[in-house]
């Protein structure tokens, strides 16, 4: 047995491993370079697993080494890890994954766990580093991303743990406005709108708008010498920042729903709508007067009536080629 700080070395039986469904809903890619790489070269870096033996890293070496038949495994077993996140890795439940956490209790279970899968990133990658042979992968390579990789892919294996998403945006904004609140380099000013944007974060209210808020605050502190004025500046600015980030997410929910309703206007449509939109169309040739349509519309007018007119014909004669050539009629033919 060896041990490092907070961890202990041992072996374990691999079926006495919990593997939570937050753990089994991740993509599983093919296992078979990670299975020939340990069955070759050994498990190089132990999964990481809490004193009760719940899996926090190395999903996809457990499961390669259970398709192996391998009784037991080597396993670091994590100390310090806090009780939440022991629960929430431990869950079985699916359904517990619709109880979203509040905003700041999500933020704290990703900070914790991303630190934990750095840490393991780096570990595996110092023990593979010599391992692979022939151009396979070690046994770490599939999980995590070596060092100048690891915080990008860290951030979204723990996003997708925590919050069911790979999106990080919102639970990195919240860390780095409690980092500032917490940061006594930083003046008094702006550790108070830090502290004030997180209270209203845990009242509901939207993070990006707090985040640039705060962020604007301290841009304003590190270009002005700290006086009387500047405290004013910096509820003044951070204002404005706040009333811009609501009007440009206002923007961005404008411009999203322009696409989706572009989108939605340029999909095809079934031919059940076509139907109804020619039987409202039936008859609709003697209810209106051609010289009067003629004399009437302007050339933009007219000129789209000829372009519709002209697609609609372009239109039938394509789907009456179609129609002599369907399928049925072969056969009835034959």
């Amino acid at each position: 047995m060896s041990e490092a700080t907070g961890h202990i070395e041992l072996e374990r039986r691999v079926n006495s491993i919990t593997v939570g469904v937050r753990h089994r809903t991740d993509p599983e890619r093919d296992l078979a370079p990670l299975m020939r790489s340990i069955d070759r070269l050994g498990l190089l870096q132990p999964v990481t697993i809490t004193p009760d033996g719940v899996l926090i890293c190395g999903h996809r070496r457990l499961k390669a080494v259970k398709e192996l038949g391998w009784p037991t495994l080597r396993v670091w077993v994590r100390t310090g890890i806090s009780d939440p996140l022991t629960k929430l890795l431990a869950e079985q439940d699916e359904n517990t994954l619709h109880r979203p956490l509040s905003p700041l209790d999500a933020a704290k279970l990703y900070r914790e766990l991303k630190d934990l899968l750095t840490e393991d990133a780096l570990r595996r990658q110092r023990a593979t580093r010599f391992g692979a042979v022939d151009g396979e992968e070690g046994d770490g390579g599939a999980d995590s991303a070596p060092p100048h990789g690891a915080p990008g892919k860290s951030r979204n294996q723990a996003a997708q743990l925590i919050s069911n998403s790979a999106s990080h945006t919102r639970l990195e904004q919240i860390c780095t406005i409690e980092a500032i609140a917490a940061d006594g380099a930083v003046p008094a000013d702006v550790r108070k709108i830090a502290e004030e944007e997180l209270e209203r974060i845990r009242e509901g209210g939207a993070v990006d708008p707090s985040f640039q808020r705060v962020r604007a605050a301290l841009k304003v502190a590190e270009e002005h010498e700290p006086d009387d004025d500047t405290a004013e500046e910096l509820e003044e600015l951070a204002a404005k920042a706040l009333a811009q980030a609501r009007a440009d997410r206002a923007s961005r929910i404008a411009a999203n729903r322009r696409k989706r309703e572009a989108a939605a206007e340029a999909a095809r449509r079934s031919v059940h709508s076509f139907v109804l939109m020619w039987e409202d169309l039936e008859g609709w040739a003697g209810r209106y007067d051609p010289v009067e349509v003629g004399q009437e519309l302007t050339d933009a007018q007219w000129s789209a009536f000829e372009q519709t007119f002209t697609a609609s014909v372009e239109f039938v004669d394509a789907a009456r080629a179609a129609r002599e050539h369907r399928p049925c009629d072969a056969m009835a033919s034959a």
